[in-house]
């Protein structure tokens, strides 16, 4: 095979994955979607129960009491699937960049197509460049991830809180109690979710 051949079949190789790459990222925003949707549907319908069984207080703490630790699993799981889901997309859009970068170097000449995937001096841009945004842990506040890491510690403080009234806390040491919680909970989320990216794309 021949320098030209062997350009053409690269060529088309790197158009085949460039598409594949791009149905790889639609896959995992679509799933990111779909699972936080379910999930906050799950939640919203525990609100609409819980404001039926509200009235009734032999009724409304068991209710509370199985839906709460039911929605804080679903919660974890869904999380830590978005956290890959976000690995991917980062890691799909990175090699896209690389793609687009050969492109420019390769085939636009003075044309300006693919500029946005190379610095001035020649090299690859970050992939983050193809979103708009800039690279940086606060990003990843951005994502469907820490949106539901967000409901998942609001959820955790208003267990503690609920767990401390039952047990006879009063208000002045259930409330700062759950928001201590909540906090630290969402401390941890946001931390995965940061180390976690940061091993995967490093």
């Amino acid at each position: 095979m021949d320098d030209g051949e062997r350009e053409k079949a690269l060529l088309t190789a790197l158009t085949t994955e460039h598409y594949a790459l791009q149905t790889s990222r639609a896959g995992t925003i679509a799933e990111a979607t779909g699972r936080a949707t379910i999930f906050l549907s799950l939640l919203s319908a525990a609100l609409i129960g819980l404001g039926f069984v509200a009235s009734n207080d032999r009724v409304v703490r068991p209710y509370v009491g199985a839906v709460l630790p039911t929605l804080v699993i679903i919660g974890v799981l869904t999380f830590l699937r978005l956290v890959e889901t976000t690995v991917e997309n980062s890691l799909d859009l990175r090699r896209i960049q690389r793609i687009r970068a050969y492109y420019q170097h390769r085939f636009a000449g003075e044309h300006d197509f693919f500029s946005d995937a190379v610095t001035a001096e020649g090299s690859m841009r970050t992939a983050w460049t193809l979103v708009g945004t800039g690279p940086g842990r606060w990003e990843f506040l951005l994502t469907t991830a820490s949106l539901v890491g967000t409901v998942n510690a609001l959820l955790a403080g208003l267990g503690v809180t609920l767990l401390s009234e039952t047990a006879g806390a009063g208000h002045w040491l259930a409330l700062p109690a759950g928001v201590l919680v909540a906090l630290v909970a969402f401390g941890v989320q946001f931390a995965y979710i940061v180390r976690t990216s940061s091993t995967r794309l490093s």
